[in-house]
């Protein structure tokens, strides 16, 4: 194993593994949030089951961030060492025209989208935490009613111009990032082949549809608090 991880190629399929796993994570999460807008009851339901089932929360979600930090991790890893293996005839080439911008700047559209990762997880998992963990409150209600306060926790949460703002930037780097992320893991899997331009037009939609629904979910919250 240890010998896999130091091969250049050993790399990269780790890399797109965990890429796999956090854009399924992507789509799944916004389906989750896209409940919010359509049906607040419902998303206040999934969002309580998603709280309490303990396969989620001591399986899954440890998961979940080992994948975070890795993905990061490794995607920094790999970015050095092809600058260093480049060297200088990496400075005599025209970059430009040869790849697109996503492709040359995933290390800083990353270092963003694990910024907003770690603004999301402030927000959103360490209050979860101290709600069930330290104040020891599992029934996920809002304090002396019977509904449940996820969905209000969420509004409340795009209230602030700034935070709003952080968050849509953020999703339009995600899908930067994803625009080159999705082709390159199924390439260092060889899922290319003969596949190339489908995967590309793939890749392309859900590079921007993802952040765009993020961005709509967002936005909504947002509009809707100030004109109300």
């Amino acid at each position: 194993m240890g010998g896999f991880f130091k091969s250049s190629i050993g790399r990269k399929v780790a890399m797109a593994l965990s890429a796999f796993f956090l854009m399924f994570f992507l789509l799944q999460h916004l389906a989750i949030n896209s409940l919010s807008v359509f049906s607040p009851e419902m998303f206040n339901e999934v969002s309580h089951f998603m709280g309490t089932n303990p396969v989620v929360q001591f399986a899954l979600q440890p998961v979940l961030i080992f994948a975070v930090v890795f993905h990061f991790v490794m995607g920094f890893i790999l970015e050095l060492k092809n600058r260093r293996a480049v060297g200088v005839t990496y400075a005599k080439n025209n970059g430009s025209a040869n790849s697109s911008w996503a492709s040359r700047n995933m290390i800083y559209s990353g270092l963003v989208v694990l910024a907003f990762f770690v603004l999301h997880f402030i927000d959103f998992w360490i209050p979860e935490l101290n709600v069930k963990y330290i104040q020891g409150d599992m029934s996920g209600l809002l304090e002396g009613t019977q509904e449940f306060r996820y969905f209000e926790e969420l509004q409340h949460k795009f209230h602030s111009h700034i935070r709003t703002i952080a968050y849509v930037i953020s999703f339009v780097l995600l899908g930067l990032h994803l625009a080159h992320g999705f082709t390159s893991a199924f390439q260092s899997m060889g899922g290319t082949a003969g596949r190339k331009t489908a995967l590309k037009n793939i890749g392309k939609a859900y590079s921007i549809l993802i952040p765009l629904g993020f961005i709509f979910v967002a936005l909504y919250h947002h509009f809707k608090y100030v004109l109300s």
